[in-house]
């Protein structure tokens, strides 16, 4: 028995959160009702997910030598994850990320969220070049848009090499080659990047979607070597589409929104924690949908990220199903951040 061994290279980002009752349109100004900060970019959201869940997890990435750089890395250091391969750039600020929160009495919170990458987008090859003949000790490979293309591309290539699983979660939306996408066994876009990706409009209006437009568009993407197809729909759920069938998990609905920020980065993280740990699609899907609940429930990205403890409380308290945790019960779990 032993825990799954995650390898996560991609983007750190201080969130800088402004709340507001009123989205100002062009050339308009209002007053806002709370500012905070918060850890996060989409590769250490998920890093720090799938460790509070119990994975063994190294990430690899880069920082400024600034205040900000300072505090994400702790955050990463805190949360059981392997550092020694997060590099530090005294030339560049840490990246971050500008988050409008949208809050109005009686409906979900929205967001709308510009990163500006810093040192995300210093991550060079030479940087990722050990991995070749070491990447091979994983069991899993999270990457994500928010680092620059040709880094997910050496890293998936070597990967692929080496039998090694990889998912690419292809936010921000961007133009992937034939070549990353033949490299991938998961690509995991919402609908809007499967539409950017595909060409297929998917429509969704709340918790309904078109079933049909969701295979089609998975369909495309897999004729280009992707087998594994996980699209996200928001509020209607996730689908997972394979060669063993069209898997289907609805939202939890009655949890109430307070900041969707990093919910779609716990999914992810999740959903590759539970391929990693063996289980059937159909509870991973059920398990990454609960996680991602309890991240929308909370204010702020990494603050939100619920540890194995937390989820396994909430979904006995909710009468959801649990998986085998044995793989990831087993040493030390994953640890609580505070903000």
């Amino acid at each position: 028995m032993k825990k799954p061994k995650i390898l996560v290279v991609g983007s750190c980002n201080m969130d800088e959160i402004a709340a507001t009752s009123v989205m100002p349109r062009e050339g308009q100004t209002v007053l806002g009702n709370e500012f905070s900060k918060a850890p996060g970019g989409k590769g250490a959201n998920q890093a720090v997910q799938a460790a509070r869940l119990g994975a063994e997890v190294t990430m690899i990435g880069k920082l400024g030598l600034d205040s900000n750089g300072d505090e994400l890395l702790e955050v990463l250091k805190d949360s059981g994850i392997d550092v020694s391969h997060i590099l530090r750039d005294g030339h560049t600020a840490t990246g971050c990320a500008i988050i409008i929160l949208e809050q109005k009495n009686g409906e979900a919170s929205k967001n709308r969220i510009i990163v500006l990458p810093g040192t995300n987008a210093k991550i060079t090859k030479d940087d990722v070049a050990f991995l070749k003949d070491t990447i091979d000790s994983y069991d899993f490979v999270i990457l994500q848009n928010e680092i620059p293309m040709e880094i997910n591309e050496f890293v998936a290539r070597y990967a692929f090499e080496k039998g090694v699983p990889v998912m690419l979660n292809p936010a921000p939306s961007a133009p992937l080659s034939a070549n990353l996408l033949s490299h991938l066994t998961y690509i995991s876009p919402n609908e809007h990047e499967a539409s950017d990706l595909t060409g297929i409009n998917i429509e969704h209006n709340g918790s309904d979607f078109n079933k049909e437009q969701v295979k089609e568009a998975s369909e495309v993407l897999r004729q280009k070597g992707v087998k594994n197809v996980l699209i996200t729909l928001g509020n209607a759920g996730a689908v997972l589409v394979n060669d063993e069938g069209f898997f289907y998990s609805p939202a939890l609905n009655q949890i109430k929104a307070v900041d969707p920020t990093a919910a779609g980065d716990s999914f992810v993280a999740t959903f590759c924690t539970g391929v990693a740990c063996g289980w059937k699609c159909q509870e991973i899907l059920e398990f990454a949908n609960c996680v991602a609940s309890i991240t929308v429930s909370k204010k702020g990205a990494m603050p939100s990220l619920p540890t194995l403890n937390q989820v396994v409380e909430f979904n006995k308290k909710n009468g959801f199903n649990v998986p085998d945790l044995s793989n990831l019960m087993c040493g030390k779990q994953g640890t609580d951040f505070e903000k």
